[in-house]
């Protein structure tokens, strides 16, 4: 399993698990409305809500960004907007995700700003894991570098691998010693990361 699809596992299961425990709402059913979200039954029954809250712009909009439909998702955050609803940090971390779907590296860093400055949400590091895997896959890995030097709080063995996998994917020895050293500070027991330096 690559690096990037490995992140896209984890920001999905941050959605999930990031709703489930801030709303208190059980993991099963935030599940299941997520995973329902491809088949359209879950957007039916959400077109047909006469009052929408939080919780289910939150959880549609999740859903369809893990199952890669970025564009509607981000649509549907326009309309939250024009429907008047805040957005908060699990909203914007399934923003994040559309965005790293699609790959519109710009765009990834104009709503991780928003969400910032104009919406006063502290990041979590879910919302950074995203921005971690999106700048790497258009080639600008000293932007992902100096973005994880940047986080306010330790980077996790995924944000590690994940960087270390891109650095190796775009063949950049420099950088993957870098994220090599970080990663074995994160891991120093695994063996397997030496490995990830160099093609398999």
């Amino acid at each position: 399993m690559s690096n990037f699809i490995v992140f896209a596992c984890m920001a999905g299961t941050a959605i999930i698990s990031l709703v489930s425990i801030t709303y208190s709402i059980p993991f099963s059913i935030t599940a299941d409305l997520t995973a329902d979200t491809g088949g359209g039954q879950v957007s039916q029954v959400f077109q047909g809500m006469k009052t929408k809250d939080l919780i289910s712009w939150n959880t549609l909009i999740g859903g369809l960004a893990m199952h890669g439909r970025g564009v509607d998702a981000l649509n549907l955050f326009i309309r939250m907007k024009n429907a008047g609803q805040k957005p908060d940090g699990i909203t914007f971390l399934g923003i994040l995700c559309a965005c790293t779907h699609m790959g519109p590296v710009e765009d990834g860093l104009a709503y991780f700003q928003s969400m910032v400055h104009d919406n006063s949400i502290v990041p979590q590091i879910e919302h950074y894991g995203c921005m971690v895997d999106l700048l790497p896959r258009a080639g600008r890995l000293e932007q992902a570098m100096d973005f994880v030097s940047k986080m306010p709080m330790e980077p996790d063995v995924v944000i590690g691998a994940g960087l270390l996998g891109a650095c190796r994917t775009h063949k950049n020895v420099e950088l993957a010693e870098v994220a090599l050293q970080r990663l074995i500070e994160l891991e120093p027991k695994n063996p397997a990361n030496y490995g990830k330096m160099w093609p398999g």
